[in-house]
């Protein structure tokens, strides 16, 4: 069963950056469409940002100029980039692929908290 293991979360303030990486076991990682996902408080988790196999990214409006994502394949690891962050995007953020895959357990997730 493939592990994620997501780190870079941490408190910052409206406006600052925080990168994201998301390390994968297994040598599929490769094959996938990789996603981040973010869960706040009392709302579903919803899909942020994808990366195809071939790179082809895409992402929400919400995030859309402000968060990049990116992989790595020689290390299973996909990376977040958020810059201008607001504090609506406080959340834990998982990352997995695109669509669910349901034998991958999630992680723990980051805790993304942006507050003044």
């Amino acid at each position: 069963q493939v592990q994620l293991v997501e780190s870079g979360g941490g408190l910052v303030q409206p406006g600052g950056s925080l990168r994201l990486a998301c390390t994968a076991s297994g040598d599929t990682f490769r094959t996938y469409t990789m996603g981040w996902y973010r869960q706040a408080p009392g709302k579903q988790r919803e899909l942020v940002a994808a990366l195809t196999s071939r790179d082809s990214p895409n992402s929400i409006d919400s995030v859309k100029g402000r968060f990049t994502i990116s992989r790595d394949n020689t290390k299973n690891t996909v990376y977040l980039q958020m810059n201008s962050l607001k504090p609506e995007d406080t959340a834990v953020y998982y990352c997995n692929s695109v669509p669910v895959n349901r034998l991958w357990a999630w992680g723990q997730g980051t805790q993304v908290t942006v507050s003044s």
